[in-house]
């Protein structure tokens, strides 16, 4: 997977894409003035099947649109995030899912993750949020198996 960002981004969500591409173990390039297109064929160019384009509302990251390297759009989630600059320490390789809100392990294929049920460490945590207003909320452990400050509630999402 491609991680990029919607045109002219902003400081908080350059910092969510490279936290979001460290903890997935993505490639992240900055998007400039490539048009959608051009994006396609540079994730192609660099053997990825997927792109993930992070847009913002106000300066802050606030929609990740999974498309196909052709262009056709997967999943939109509507999100909020606390992009940080702590460094993550998550090994990639080994990353796993697992997913205890009902009806979102689709999520797993989309990032193209597998799922796991009863992971120690390095792994993704996708739970029911505490506020009513939020669908879920995707948590990152690492190495050591200790949640890490970054974190990506979802508001909603739109599937294609």
């Amino acid at each position: 997977m491609l991680i990029s960002t919607s045109r002219k981004p902003s400081q908080k969500t350059r910092i969510f894409c490279k936290n979001f591409s460290t903890a997935l173990g993505y490639k992240y390039i900055n998007r400039g003035k490539m048009s959608l297109r051009n994006l396609c064929l540079k994730s192609l160019e660099e053997n990825e099947n997927s792109i993930a384009i992070i847009s913002e509302v106000k300066g802050n990251p606030s929609k990740i649109s999974f498309l196909s390297n052709k262009g056709d759009k997967k999943l939109d989630l509507n999100i909020s995030s606390n992009p940080n600059k702590k460094r993550l320490n998550i090994k990639t390789n080994d990353l796993s899912l697992k997913c205890n809100r009902k009806g979102l392990e689709f999520i797993s294929n989309i990032l193209n993750i597998k799922e796991n049920q009863n992971p120690i460490n390095n792994y993704i945590l996708i739970t029911d949020h505490t506020k009513k207003k939020n669908i879920a909320i995707i948590e990152f452990y690492d190495n050591d198996g200790n949640k890490a400050e970054f974190k990506i509630a979802i508001n909603s999402l739109k599937k294609y």
